[in-house]
Protein backbone atom coordinates (compact mmCIF):
# COMPACT_ATOMS: atom_id res chain seq x y z
CA UNK A 1 0.00 0.00 0.00
CA UNK A 2 1.09 3.33 -0.68
CA UNK A 3 1.32 6.28 1.44
CA UNK A 4 -0.85 8.65 -0.09
CA UNK A 5 -3.66 5.20 0.35
CA UNK A 6 -2.06 5.25 4.03
CA UNK A 7 -3.08 8.66 4.75
CA UNK A 8 -6.05 8.56 2.92
CA UNK A 9 -7.14 5.69 4.99
CA UNK A 10 -5.85 7.10 8.74
CA UNK A 11 -7.95 10.00 8.09
CA UNK A 12 -10.98 7.97 7.26
CA UNK A 13 -10.48 6.26 10.47
CA UNK A 14 -10.17 9.59 11.89
CA UNK A 15 -13.56 10.82 10.63
CA UNK A 16 -15.48 7.56 11.72
CA UNK A 17 -13.79 8.30 15.49
CA UNK A 18 -15.02 11.16 15.84
CA UNK A 19 -18.58 10.75 14.16
CA UNK A 20 -18.41 7.71 16.61
CA UNK A 21 -18.50 10.29 19.36
CA UNK A 22 -20.64 12.81 18.07
CA UNK A 23 -23.59 10.66 17.80
CA UNK A 24 -22.42 8.40 20.67
CA UNK A 25 -23.09 11.49 23.19
CA UNK A 26 -19.68 11.05 24.18
CA UNK A 27 -16.49 13.71 25.13
CA UNK A 28 -13.41 12.99 24.04
CA UNK A 29 -11.63 13.64 27.40
CA UNK A 30 -14.40 13.17 30.12
CA UNK A 31 -13.24 14.02 33.13
CA UNK A 32 -14.05 11.95 35.78
CA UNK A 33 -13.85 13.54 39.16
CA UNK A 34 -13.34 12.50 42.86
CA UNK A 35 -15.15 15.10 44.60
CA UNK A 36 -18.20 15.87 42.15
CA UNK A 37 -18.80 15.82 38.82
CA UNK A 38 -19.00 17.86 35.15
CA UNK A 39 -21.81 19.34 34.37
CA UNK A 40 -22.82 17.41 30.60
CA UNK A 41 -23.71 20.96 28.65
CA UNK A 42 -21.90 23.64 30.18
CA UNK A 43 -24.52 26.51 30.19
CA UNK A 44 -23.88 30.26 30.60
CA UNK A 45 -25.29 31.75 33.60
CA UNK A 46 -28.56 34.40 33.16
CA UNK A 47 -27.18 37.75 34.05
CA UNK A 48 -26.95 38.68 37.64
CA UNK A 49 -25.88 41.34 40.01
CA UNK A 50 -24.10 41.68 43.17
CA UNK A 51 -21.57 43.92 45.18
CA UNK A 52 -18.37 43.02 46.56
CA UNK A 53 -16.43 43.67 49.36
CA UNK A 54 -14.97 46.57 47.59
CA UNK A 55 -18.99 47.91 47.10
CA UNK A 56 -17.62 47.33 43.06
CA UNK A 57 -20.13 45.32 40.66
CA UNK A 58 -20.07 41.87 40.52
CA UNK A 59 -21.46 40.47 37.70
CA UNK A 60 -21.61 38.39 34.75
CA UNK A 61 -18.44 40.01 32.93
CA UNK A 62 -16.32 39.39 36.37
CA UNK A 63 -16.56 35.43 35.43
CA UNK A 64 -14.77 35.64 32.19
CA UNK A 65 -11.23 34.97 31.82
CA UNK A 66 -10.58 32.39 34.69
CA UNK A 67 -12.03 29.72 36.19
CA UNK A 68 -14.14 30.64 39.28
CA UNK A 69 -14.68 28.62 42.43
CA UNK A 70 -17.85 29.46 44.13
CA UNK A 71 -18.53 28.92 47.57
CA UNK A 72 -22.22 29.93 49.90
CA UNK A 73 -22.25 31.00 53.36
CA UNK A 74 -22.02 33.63 55.88
CA UNK A 75 -19.44 35.16 58.42
CA UNK A 76 -21.18 34.29 61.59
CA UNK A 77 -21.29 30.29 59.99
CA UNK A 78 -19.43 28.25 62.98
CA UNK A 79 -18.08 25.56 60.62
CA UNK A 80 -18.66 24.81 57.35
CA UNK A 81 -17.38 28.52 56.11
CA UNK A 82 -14.65 28.40 58.03
CA UNK A 83 -13.51 24.54 57.33
CA UNK A 84 -14.05 24.98 53.41
CA UNK A 85 -12.70 29.21 53.24
CA UNK A 86 -9.46 27.82 55.10
CA UNK A 87 -9.13 24.29 52.63
CA UNK A 88 -9.80 26.72 49.94
CA UNK A 89 -6.74 28.86 51.23
CA UNK A 90 -4.06 26.14 51.72
CA UNK A 91 -4.90 24.57 48.35
CA UNK A 92 -5.19 27.99 46.50
CA UNK A 93 -1.74 28.29 45.67
CA UNK A 94 -1.94 24.74 43.55
CA UNK A 95 -5.47 25.39 42.53
CA UNK A 96 -3.78 28.44 40.34
CA UNK A 97 -0.79 27.20 39.42
CA UNK A 98 -1.54 28.62 36.11
CA UNK A 99 -2.86 32.58 37.34
CA UNK A 100 -6.16 31.22 36.37
CA UNK A 101 -8.52 30.57 39.40
CA UNK A 102 -10.59 32.91 41.78
CA UNK A 103 -12.21 31.63 44.93
CA UNK A 104 -15.29 33.58 45.19
CA UNK A 105 -17.14 33.37 48.60
CA UNK A 106 -21.38 34.61 48.27
CA UNK A 107 -22.68 35.73 51.62
CA UNK A 108 -26.30 35.17 51.68
CA UNK A 109 -26.64 37.02 54.82
CA UNK A 110 -26.83 40.66 53.53
CA UNK A 111 -28.53 41.86 57.01
CA UNK A 112 -25.29 41.08 59.01
CA UNK A 113 -22.50 40.57 56.27
CA UNK A 114 -21.59 44.49 55.03
CA UNK A 115 -18.77 45.19 52.60
CA UNK A 116 -16.34 46.39 55.51
CA UNK A 117 -17.23 42.71 57.56
CA UNK A 118 -16.75 40.42 54.05
CA UNK A 119 -13.36 42.46 53.06
CA UNK A 120 -12.16 41.38 56.50
CA UNK A 121 -13.22 37.74 56.26
CA UNK A 122 -12.05 37.35 52.63
CA UNK A 123 -8.46 38.17 53.59
CA UNK A 124 -8.53 36.30 56.72
CA UNK A 125 -8.27 33.45 54.34
CA UNK A 126 -6.23 35.21 51.32
CA UNK A 127 -5.98 38.49 50.30
CA UNK A 128 -7.14 37.47 46.45
CA UNK A 129 -10.39 36.10 47.54
CA UNK A 130 -13.11 37.74 46.70
CA UNK A 131 -16.37 37.93 48.91
CA UNK A 132 -19.63 38.98 47.24
CA UNK A 133 -23.14 39.39 48.18
CA UNK A 134 -26.94 41.30 47.57
CA UNK A 135 -30.12 41.51 48.55
CA UNK A 136 -31.83 38.41 48.35
CA UNK A 137 -34.14 39.48 44.89
CA UNK A 138 -30.53 38.83 43.64
CA UNK A 139 -29.26 36.42 45.55
CA UNK A 140 -32.11 33.98 45.66
CA UNK A 141 -31.93 33.61 41.60
CA UNK A 142 -28.32 33.70 41.34
CA UNK A 143 -27.88 30.44 43.72
CA UNK A 144 -30.96 28.91 42.39
CA UNK A 145 -29.33 28.55 39.16
CA UNK A 146 -25.62 27.62 40.31
CA UNK A 147 -27.55 24.48 42.60
CA UNK A 148 -27.36 25.09 45.68
CA UNK A 149 -30.12 26.59 48.02
CA UNK A 150 -30.13 28.50 51.67
CA UNK A 151 -32.61 29.28 54.33
CA UNK A 152 -32.49 31.23 57.64
CA UNK A 153 -33.40 29.67 60.54
CA UNK A 154 -34.39 31.35 63.54
CA UNK A 155 -35.36 34.77 65.31
CA UNK A 156 -33.78 37.38 66.56
CA UNK A 157 -30.11 38.61 65.82
CA UNK A 158 -28.49 35.44 66.26
CA UNK A 159 -30.47 33.38 63.74
CA UNK A 160 -28.31 30.85 61.68
CA UNK A 161 -28.32 30.29 57.56
CA UNK A 162 -28.73 26.51 56.46
CA UNK A 163 -27.03 26.75 53.07
CA UNK A 164 -25.35 24.40 50.57
CA UNK A 165 -21.85 23.04 50.98
CA UNK A 166 -20.88 22.46 47.42
CA UNK A 167 -18.56 24.28 45.39
CA UNK A 168 -19.60 25.07 42.03
CA UNK A 169 -17.26 25.37 39.15
CA UNK A 170 -17.49 28.38 36.42
CA UNK A 171 -15.31 28.18 33.53
CA UNK A 172 -13.28 31.39 31.78
CA UNK A 173 -16.36 31.44 29.09
CA UNK A 174 -18.65 31.98 32.08
CA UNK A 175 -20.37 28.82 32.06
CA UNK A 176 -21.35 26.44 35.19
CA UNK A 177 -19.44 23.48 34.58
CA UNK A 178 -18.57 20.96 37.13
CA UNK A 179 -19.76 20.87 40.92
CA UNK A 180 -17.11 20.11 43.77
CA UNK A 181 -19.47 17.98 46.58
CA UNK A 182 -18.03 17.45 50.17
CA UNK A 183 -18.08 14.22 52.08
CA UNK A 184 -18.67 13.71 55.91
CA UNK A 185 -18.05 10.77 57.61
CA UNK A 186 -20.89 11.72 59.60
CA UNK A 187 -18.73 12.62 62.67
CA UNK A 188 -17.31 15.58 61.20
CA UNK A 189 -18.03 18.75 59.25
CA UNK A 190 -18.42 17.82 55.14
CA UNK A 191 -15.32 18.49 53.45
CA UNK A 192 -12.93 18.01 50.30
CA UNK A 193 -9.25 16.65 50.96
CA UNK A 194 -7.02 18.90 49.52
CA UNK A 195 -5.42 16.86 47.23
CA UNK A 196 -8.61 15.30 45.56
CA UNK A 197 -9.64 19.10 44.75
CA UNK A 198 -6.38 20.25 43.01
CA UNK A 199 -6.70 17.16 41.44
CA UNK A 200 -10.15 17.24 40.25
CA UNK A 201 -9.44 20.77 39.01
CA UNK A 202 -6.24 19.70 36.94
CA UNK A 203 -8.79 17.24 35.09
CA UNK A 204 -11.22 19.82 34.83
CA UNK A 205 -8.73 22.04 33.02
CA UNK A 206 -7.67 19.24 30.84
CA UNK A 207 -11.11 18.63 29.39
CA UNK A 208 -11.61 21.65 28.72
Amino acid sequence: MNKAWIVVLLAALGLSGLLLIKFAGLKPTEAVLDTGFVFPDAKPLSPFTLTDQDGKLFDNSRLKGKWSLIFLGYTFCPDICPTTMAKLAAAYPALNEAGDVQVIFVSVDPGRDSAERLKQYAAFYHPDFIAVSGEHKALLPFTRELGMVYAMVGEGDNYQVDHSASIVVISPSGEKYAVFKPKSDGKSVPQILNQALIADMRAIRRQF
